[in-house]
């Protein structure tokens, strides 16, 4: 997998998760909305991460250790 796919992968997934965020919002799940939203900004530091460094983002879910590494 090159390092734009990468990129790509994360971006995606992301995206799929922002369409789950909407259905769980008009449901009314409020609690799995900011899960979902947690899991949507983790996605998207690991795309930042794998663009900017060129490689595989850390199998980490901790948003702030995420940020820092990809340069936020």
């Amino acid at each position: 997998m090159t390092n734009e796919e990468k990129v790509n992968y994360w971006i995606e997934l992301s995206d799929e998760d922002v369409k789950t965020a909407d259905v769980l919002f008009a449901g009314g799940r409020f609690l799995f909305v900011g899960f979902t939203c947690h899991l949507i900004i983790e996605k998207i530091f690991k795309a930042c991460y794998a663009k900017l460094k060129e490689e595989t983002p850390p199998y980490k879910h901790k948003l702030d250790y995420l940020a820092q590494q990809s340069g936020f």
